[in-house]
């Protein structure tokens, strides 16, 4: 099974309005063909939607505002990723900034209790005595869970981000921007977006004066590790959370995070928090326990956020460990799969159900399918864990209801949104399961949806290829999903190449009188580059090299007599 990789531009579009002057030409048309104005395109915190328009808002502030008022004991239970620790977080710091004195929190453990508040946590946070509980991140689909929260006399307040199913939970209030009837603009906020907002509606009824904005460096860790598409609401989020970051204003945890991982706090990018500052707090909640990471995001102490940023890093090495062995059986599975398989969707008893997320997510970038990936909950155990990854066109959740509706008692319990998902299954039914999941998807899938698109946004010319050009398109935007970093493509000689760290591919690359360093991660498939190639291609500062070195980030290569992009 393989992808199928096709470059096409971009349509050239004129970047209209007034830019800052410091802006190249070429970063103003990179901008301009993804909808952008001078205006938009850098969004600030005043550019934010208004919190009024959000469902449930002033329902769920009562709620928090009476508790406050009564010195209620108000429990934040967060999830075992890095959008629900960074939610949760923000949750504990937010409240406890606006007057609340008994503020609590905890996690599921994703081997003992499962996804989101289930009864078997209710029961385990009785001891806590709450008077409130406030989810983040989750909720929305834990029915069984807040029915026992609510028998046992609590108040419920419901914040995520995910798509409901047919009814709602019994929550005294909810706040989520996916939920029936809600009128919020921005669908594609995380989970850390939807406290932070309920923080700000909070504020402005107590009318207190705390600086809320000294929590946007966790709410841009979270909303970019969560990977949701970056629209104008959440640009404007992340590039202050980014401002805050670069100046060294982040939270002791953040900050300590950012030191382990290499990475340098006054260049910090969305990518250095996608794979060094994310993956280390998802760690926590893949392989032990997400109230490491938690507690590390919630520290003052610099001496003590080292200490567990320190334990981050290394929980992080041993998931890649795992990781790795876990890719290996699933890359030879599938490579003995023929090209017309629409989805991957594999088992092994032996994997660990805190990482199938990543190996589903690793099967669906390198096959451009969907693909769900399932380990047994507990050792030897009969219930599965699935984890699901999709393309675009491809509405995962959407195509687990279909399974579901057509095969009643198949799916134990299934949520997520249209690009990632979660469920979970008896061991003995996965081969049904298997069968009815690629079904839907050969009914779903075409041969256009099955075709990797990269959107180039064309040819860079001579001058082009230069550290500032570098510089300023690294720094000139908030890149990620939905809002897709500069690529480019053109035709490069093949001067010398070379096999780095066994899988990646060194190259020199000649344009006219140019020489120009390239790298391709994961790019060596056994065979010889041809003399002349078509790349699909990112330009980056060198920073092994430093000072003026820039290199060519390949994305996809093909040889240069290959059809020219549309």
């Amino acid at each position: 099974m393989t992808a199928n990789r096709r470059i096409v531009r971009r349509d050239a579009v004129e970047a209209r309005g007034d830019w800052p002057a410091s802006w190249p030409p070429l970063l103003r048309r990179v901008h301009a063909a993804r909808g952008s104005d001078a205006r938009s395109a850098m969004p600030r915190l005043v550019d934010l939607l208004p919190f009024a328009e959000m469902r449930g808002i002033d329902a769920a502030v009562d709620l928090l505002r009476d508790a406050i008022n009564r010195d209620a004991r108000i429990l934040v239970v967060g999830d075992f990723d890095c959008d629900g620790a960074t939610a949760c977080a923000v949750g504990v710091r937010g409240l406890r900034m606006l007057g609340a004195k008994h503020v609590m929190h905890a996690v599921p453990n994703r081997i003992v209790h499962g996804y989101g508040m289930t009864p078997g946590l209710v029961e385990e946070l009785a001891a806590l005595q709450p008077e409130l509980v406030v989810t983040v991140d989750h909720g929305i689909a834990c029915h069984a869970g807040i029915n026992a929260a609510k028998a046992r006399g609590w108040q419920v307040l419901v914040t995520d981000h995910h798509l409901p199913g047919p009814t709602l939970p019994a929550a005294d209030a909810i706040v989520n921007p996916n939920q029936p009837g809600d009128s919020f603009a921005s669908k594609a906020m995380a989970g850390v977006g939807v406290i932070f907002y309920l923080l700000l509606a909070l504020r402005a009824r107590l009318g207190a004066t705390a600086d809320l904005t000294s929590l946007l460096d966790l709410v841009a860790v979270g909303t970019v590790a969560d990977m949701v598409p970056l629209d104008a609401n959440n640009r404007a989020l992340i590039g202050a959370g980014l401002r805050r970051l670069r100046a060294g204003q982040g939270c002791a945890g953040l900050r300590a995070l950012i030191d382990v991982s290499g990475r340098r706090e006054t260049t910090l990018s969305p990518n250095d928090i996608g794979f060094a500052i994310g993956p280390r707090i998802n760690a926590a909640g893949r392989l032990e326990d997400m109230g490491i990471g938690i507690e590390c995001l919630l520290t003052d102490d610099v001496g003590h956020a080292r200490q567990l940023a320190a334990v981050l890093h290394g929980i992080n090495e041993e998931r890649r460990a795992v990781q790795g062995d876990m890719q290996e059986v699933a890359d030879s599975r599938v490579d003995g799969v023929g090209s017309d398989a629409p989805a991957a969707c594999l088992f092994d008893e032996a994997w660990h159900p805190g990482v199938v997320g990543l190996v589903a997510s690793k099967l669906k970038e390198r096959l451009h399918r969907p693909a769900i990936a399932f380990a047994p909950v507990e050792s030897g155990g009969t219930a599965l864990r699935g984890s699901a990854r999709s393309i675009p066109g491809f509405h995962i959740r959407d195509a687990l209801a279909l399974v579901d509706a057509r095969h009643p008692g198949l799916i134990d319990r299934f949520g997520g949104h249209a690009m990632a998902a979660g469920l979970s299954l008896q061991a003995e039914a996965f081969p049904a399961f298997r069968d009815a999941f690629l079904q839907v998807a050969r009914d779903w899938l075409t041969d256009d949806l099955l075709t990797d698109v990269l959107r180039s946004d064309g040819e860079l010319s001579s001058h082009d290829f230069h550290i500032d050009t570098a510089l300023a398109l690294r720094d000139g935007g908030h890149w990620g999903q939905g809002y897709a970093e500069p690529l480019f493509d053109g035709e490069f000689e093949v001067l010398a190449w070379r096999i780095v760290g066994e899988r990646h591919l060194k190259l020199e690359l000649g344009m006219g009188h140019q020489r120009l360093n390239a790298i391709h991660f994961g790019g060596w498939d056994g065979d010889a580059p041809p003399s002349r190639l078509r790349i699909a291609y990112r330009l980056a500062p060198d920073d092994y090299r430093g000072g003026g070195a820039i290199q060519l980030l390949v994305v996809h290569r093909e040889p240069a007599s290959a059809s020219l992009p549309a």
